[in-house]
């Protein structure tokens, strides 16, 4: 998607963090804290790898009962976490999104 994109900011401890836009603007995964910019830009370029193959994301439910996904690189480290979906379907729909936008330019806020 022309419009989707990775954002790189920094949180209130000073860590470096990526999510991932979807056209729409909307967040559609989100990173764990880096203590560098180019660890996170390395996150940011494991997504890009692994978000091409379904075999890559497991599917987890909360304690409050709804799902969210992970993506797992090749040293089966989570490089991705999405945000909470009611049902199945729409977590389906989030992970579609995700591999559609993986290979979205990049920018740092």
């Amino acid at each position: 998607m022309p419009n989707s994109k990775y954002q790189i900011y920094k949180d209130k401890a000073g860590k470096f963090r990526f999510r991932l836009l979807a056209a729409n603007a909307q967040p559609i995964l989100k990173s764990q804290a880096y203590k560098s910019k180019v660890a996170c830009k390395n996150g940011i370029n494991a997504v890009k790898r692994n978000a091409t193959s379904k075999s890559k994301f497991t599917i987890s439910q909360s304690k409050s009962k709804k799902y969210y996904f992970n993506i797992i690189s090749g040293n089966k480290e989570v490089v991705g976490t999405s945000q909470l979906y009611a049902s199945r379907d729409t977590l389906r729909k989030g992970v579609a999104s995700v591999m559609r936008n993986a290979k979205s330019k990049v920018e740092e806020v």
